[in-house]
């Protein structure tokens, strides 16, 4: 049976984990710590202020980065039941889901937002565009395919709309 609550909860969960991750793998190589990755999201909010604030400011920093991953499962859900080939097909639109989510971010989230646009690196690089490839479209995909999948149902219930 379908789920849609648990197709976004898992959806959401594994690309914010993942997401985070190789976040903070790409830039603790670099020597960032992990407060310091989280407190950047926060940021996005608060500005430069999110660096003087220790863990609190880190937590709330992780706290934006679920809601982000939880919103960004929920519309590719939405999408996927007028966009039936969003299921049909999910690694290769999953995919193609996370470079729109990475661009929306990196060219309209973070510009409209208090935080500071960095340089490019191989760290962004990994943590930016490619890491979305695997890291944010792929595990919400693979989760609305398991867990909300497209069935006759659906499509009867979208033709009768």
């Amino acid at each position: 049976m379908a789920s849609p609550l648990k197709a976004i909860f898992w959806g959401g969960f594994w690309c914010g984990i993942l997401d985070i991750s190789s976040a903070m793998v790409a830039w603790g190589i670099r020597g960032v710590k992990p407060i310091r990755i989280l407190q950047s999201v926060a940021s996005g909010a608060l500005g430069r202020a999110a660096f003087d604030g220790g863990w609190s400011t880190a937590l709330l920093g992780l706290g934006f980065h679920f809601t982000i991953a939880f919103t960004a499962a929920t519309v590719y859900y939405l999408a996927s039941r007028k966009l039936t080939f969003l299921v049909q097909r999910a690694v290769l639109f999953g995919m193609l889901y996370g470079e729109f989510v990475f661009l929306f971010m990196h060219y309209v989230v973070v510009p409209l937002s208090r935080a500071q646009q960095g340089r490019f690196t191989w760290a962004s690089l990994i943590s930016g565009p490619v890491g979305h490839l695997f890291f944010v479209g792929l595990p919400i995909a693979l989760a609305i395919r398991k867990w909300a999948p497209i069935t006759n149902a659906t499509v009867a219930q979208r033709s009768v709309r």
